[in-house]
């Protein structure tokens, strides 16, 4: 399972011109779930993303968390993390887990990251999404597990 961070000064994501998740200061959050991932997965990289200490402390150093500075999170469904282009041009994902196996996983991810205290919004599940990322620094951070 991996989890692309992204620090933000806000995101939203739409679903046919409509708003369905949106966010102000916090953390986008793209999840992929590859083959063999469980609940264990969802849950380590939940309680990694609430416990990041990527938001400035009051000495403005990269020390507080989330929960720290009063963060959201906004968490999208992404199977294109698993891409392989190591081979032509056109990359393959059989590497992502097919819609039935990630989508609860994703959900899972989602409540398990809401239950350490983080407001959590999130996307449609296998949608067409537009995401609006407002990276802050930019910090972007490849959790995997």
């Amino acid at each position: 399972m991996r989890a692309l961070v992204q620090r933000v000064n806000r995101g939203s994501v739409s679903v046919e011109g409509r708003v369905v998740g949106e966010i102000g200061l916090g953390v986008v959050v793209l999840v992929g779930v590859a083959h063999g991932d469980t609940e264990r997965e969802a849950e380590w990289l939940a309680r990694k993303v609430a416990g990041l200490r990527i938001f400035e402390d009051a000495g403005g150093r990269m020390n507080a968390g989330l929960l720290d500075v009063g963060g959201e999170a906004l968490v999208i469904s992404q199977f294109t993390l698993y891409a392989d282009a190591r081979k032509g041009r056109r990359p393959s994902f059989t590497g992502a887990a097919s819609p039935d196996v990630a989508e609860p996983l994703v959900d899972h991810f989602a409540r398990t990251l809401a239950q350490t205290g983080v407001v959590v919004q999130t996307g449609v599940f296998g949608a067409h999404m537009l995401v609006e990322i407002h990276n802050d620094g930019p910090v972007t951070i490849l959790l995997e597990r």
